[in-house]
């Protein structure tokens, strides 16, 4: 994802914008910022394996619980704690986490 420009007066706020393709994602800062570890956003992958092994080559801790019958997905974290989704594309597209 590439960070984009965050319009106007919403700037002034602080965090940032992010786009792939069609997607964005926004991130907001909070004063009594706390990591979120159960809450989290999923993302899917139309690589996921080439993203796991990315992901592991650069020192990030991937954990794969296996626990969906038929979806590959994985956790991780983000620098500041947060636990972060990410589901391979062509898995069963109704799995809810």
């Amino acid at each position: 994802m590439r960070e984009i420009s965050k319009l106007g007066e919403l700037a002034k706020r602080g965090g940032c914008w992010f786009q792939s393709g069609s997607v964005q994602v926004h991130l907001g800062v909070e004063k009594e910022f706390r990591p979120a570890k159960k809450a989290h956003p999923a993302f899917t992958c139309g690589d996921y394996d080439a993203l796991v092994s990315k992901l592991r080559a650069a020192g990030v801790e991937v954990t794969e619980p296996g626990d969906i019958p038929g979806v590959r997905r994985c956790h991780i974290h983000d620098p500041f704690g947060n636990r972060i989704e990410m589901i391979r594309s062509d898995s069963g597209a109704s799995a809810k986490t």
